[in-house]
């Protein structure tokens, strides 16, 4: 249930970064390459890294995918840009559980951005939780060649590719 949580949470992470529409404030595509993401849960979840191979489609396609999926289970989102970087702001639901999060989004998005993250979740059996999430994400240059845009490789050595998102959708629990 712990690692549903820590895979709750991330992706309310990710669902926050998707651009919220026409006329809000949009997040900047990240350069073009392979990005190395490490994800520090704290507690007793411990830290994952991922790579993504990424252009500038397939990060727009990301976004894309990710907006209607967020628009089903969140009711609210919100982003503003700020000083430093971006905040975002949104609650969402899935499973009988709502996870109210609240991220700030700093660096520049060709060589390095950090996201950290605070969330409550109520409901489910766990109950209510508190989590803080850290993202630090940086450029490692090209793609392998054995990548293509899209390609993420997890931990353990598991490839997915996030245009396969779509079929993601459908494993999403209705309300």
């Amino acid at each position: 249930m712990r690692r549903f949580l820590v895979a709750a949470g991330s992706a309310a992470i990710l669902l926050a970064l998707a651009p919220m529409g026409a006329g809000a404030v949009e997040l900047p595509v990240r350069k073009a390459g392979l990005w190395e993401m490490k994800v520090l849960s704290g507690g007793s979840v411990p830290e994952m890294t991922m790579q993504q191979c990424t252009d500038e489609t397939t990060d727009k396609d990301m976004s894309t995918a990710m907006s209607p999926v967020a628009k089903d289970i969140c009711s609210k989102q919100d982003i503003q840009k700020t000083a430093t970087g971006y905040v975002t702001d949104s609650v969402c639901g899935v499973a009988g559980v709502t996870v109210k999060s609240h991220a700030e989004i700093t660096g520049d998005f060709n060589s390095a951005y950090t996201v950290k993250s605070t969330s409550h979740s109520e409901g489910g059996r766990v109950g209510p939780h508190d989590s803080t999430t850290t993202i630090e994400a940086k450029w490692l240059g090209a793609c392998k060649t054995d990548q293509k845009a899209g390609d993420i490789m997890m931990p353990g050595g598991m490839k997915m590719n996030i245009k396969d998102m779509e079929k993601l959708k459908a494993l999403i629990p209705k309300k």
